[in-house]
């Protein structure tokens, strides 16, 4: 095949030994993504080449000779190592891979000066060699899966880097080094045994995506605060009882799943926030200050203890869904009535005998969820919410008018369940 195509002798010679190792024919391909089984060729070079789930358990060590090759992908095989000569591949740009047995990394990678994309997800690693402070031209690491513990030193070396996925493995703490990574936006730890975090990192100036999910946290340094570029921070699944007062540019908070029982009134320094996510902690109330979220858009405080609402609710302009479901709310304030932006309101599985008759004024809400809760009426001024598609009653026992009230907004063509 490489030779029908006029292939750099000793680059046909590395095809020939991988078409043995695979028992078949490697075709020619137009594009090389992750996969792909075929081989890029550009004159007479190789330049990229994908061997997708090969049952590959080694390369050959002539690999090195392909001096040209940008593109290695090797998705889903069985290798346990790679050769020494890796290190030779001087043009490649990106290495993939994901899925496979390793275990280490030969010290040669450290030559590969100019790879920029290194997927390194799904194999057996619990540590990187020292070396990988070489690779300075490197602008994504993925080691989501692995079996990580520890972290050297000289990741701090990767000034480069602007991912860096360390998603499911067994870190316990990450290096100071770590603040270094001044080009750095996003950072994924989710699914780790964290419990805390070096106060240099504050300093990763760049870092617009910070993922702590699923790990062991309480508390945080105030230097979080320090991440002026942050927009989203997903906290959710950890033992956190307060927040850091100094996080202030957030777009987006992810706390479900918390031990939170109280918010801190510091809250309404998030100007910025669009998104906050609170659901599943063991919240009673909203501090007043919440009412400063002018931005905020989605505010998900399901599964929580609340069994009243603040009325400076009404202040939050911009909010668009607001689930409350799984409270213990008896009444609504009527101020929330007042919040015309909104469009998706969740109160199913509390302790609702009422609704306000204002309950009219949301002229942009399109989804009320009103499951299982105390109601055996609802207000007739339902009828006038002309943008209504969806609405949910299960669970009620509704008296006559109330199933009035559910005939009629059947009639103008809103989706009842009941």
């Amino acid at each position: 095949m490489a030779e029908d195509n006029n292939v750099e002798p000793k680059q046909a010679q590395v095809l020939k030994e991988l078409e043995k190792l695979v028992h078949k024919t490697i075709p020619i391909v137009e594009k090389i993504e992750w996969e792909t089984f075929g081989v890029k060729i550009e004159g007479k070079n190789v330049i990229g080449l994908g061997l997708y789930k090969q049952g590959l358990s080694t390369l050959p060590e002539s690999i090195g000779n392909l001096s040209s090759l940008k593109k290695l992908y090797l998705y889903d095989n069985q290798l346990t190592t790679l050769p020494e000569s890796i290190g030779n591949l001087s043009s490649l740009k990106k290495l993939y891979l994901y899925d496979n047995q390793l275990t280490t990394l030969p010290e040669s990678i450290s030559n590969l000066r100019s790879l920029k994309f290194l997927n390194l997800n799904g194999n057996k690693f619990t540590t990187l060699p020292e070396s990988i402070r070489n690779l300075t031209s490197l602008q994504r690491l993925d080691l989501n899966s692995n079996k990580l513990t520890t972290l050297p030193e000289s990741i701090g070396n990767l000034t480069s880097l602007q991912r860096l996925d360390l998603n499911s493995n067994k870190l316990t703490t990450l290096p100071e080094s770590i603040s270094n990574l001044k080009s750095l936006q996003t950072l994924w730890l989710h699914s780790n045994k964290l419990s805390t975090l070096p106060e240099s990192i504050g300093n990763l100036s760049s870092l617009e995506i910070l993922s702590l999910r699923g790990n062991k946290f309480t508390t945080f340094p105030e230097s979080i605060g320090n991440l002026s570029s942050l927009k989203k921070l997903y906290l959710y699944d950890n033992q956190l009882t307060t927040l850091p007062e100094s996080i202030s540019n957030l777009k987006s908070l992810y706390l479900s799943s918390n031990q939170l029982t109280t918010l801190p009134e510091s809250i309404s320094n998030l100007k910025s926030l669009q998104t906050l996510y609170l659901s599943s902690n063991q919240l009673t109330t909203l501090p007043e200050s919440i009412s400063n979220l002018k931005s905020l858009e989605e505010l998900y405080l399901g599964i929580n203890q609340f069994s009243t609402l603040p009325e400076s609710i009404s202040n939050l302009t911009s909010l668009q869904t607001l689930d409350l479901r799984a409270n213990k709310l008896t009444t609504l304030p009527e101020s929330i009535c007042n919040i015309k932006s909104l469009q998706t309101l969740d109160l199913h599985r509390n302790q609702l005998s009422t609704l306000p008759e204002s309950i009219s004024n949301l002229k942009s809400l399109q989804s009320l969820n009103l499951g299982y809760n105390k109601l055996s009426t609802l207000p007739e001024s339902m009828i006038n919410i002309t943008s209504l598609k969806n609405l949910y009653v299960s669970g009620n026992q509704l008296d006559s008018r109330a199933k009035s009230v559910l005939k009629q907004l059947k009639k103008k063509g809103v989706s009842v369940s009941t």
